[in-house]
């Protein structure tokens, strides 16, 4: 087994982060819009911050949610799948101390034609080796 650096084990989630997109096939779920709700996971260590109690060498979640509302509300984008991975990219672009992300992003009113209760895509993205973590 390695001694290399061990990937952070701490997490900080945010989940149902809500806001209206216009993402879809369809024109009229670009026309109306709909609600999307959001999840994510950031994978980080926490530990700098909490021995320095500084906001500054942590990830600021409240910053993070408003990424992901922007996220939300821009675009359009044809597939759901291309808006979570916008929003995994963005979060390990913006934030050097989160090394992965999870995100799920649900389209509880998608256009389906029998009943359902929740439709939604979930990855997990690692920040490229090589890249501050």
């Amino acid at each position: 087994m390695s001694t290399s650096a061990v990937a952070p084990r701490d997490r900080i989630t945010l989940t149902g982060i809500t806001a209206t997109g216009h993402h879809g096939f369809f024109d009229h779920e670009k026309r109306d819009g709909q609600p999307f709700v959001v999840d994510v996971v950031l994978h980080t260590d926490i530990r700098p911050a909490a021995a320095a109690d500084d906001l500054a060498l942590t990830t600021d979640y409240g910053k993070a949610a408003e990424l992901v509302r922007d996220r939300i509300e821009g675009g359009p984008h044809d597939l759901i799948e291309t808006l979570t991975q916008g929003i995994a990219d963005a979060i390990l672009a913006l934030f050097e101390t989160v090394s992965a992300v999870d995100v799920t992003v649900h389209k509880p009113q998608a256009p389906i034609p029998v009943p359902f209760g929740d439709v939604s895509i979930s990855i997990h993205r690692e920040r490229e080796a090589g890249t501050r973590a």
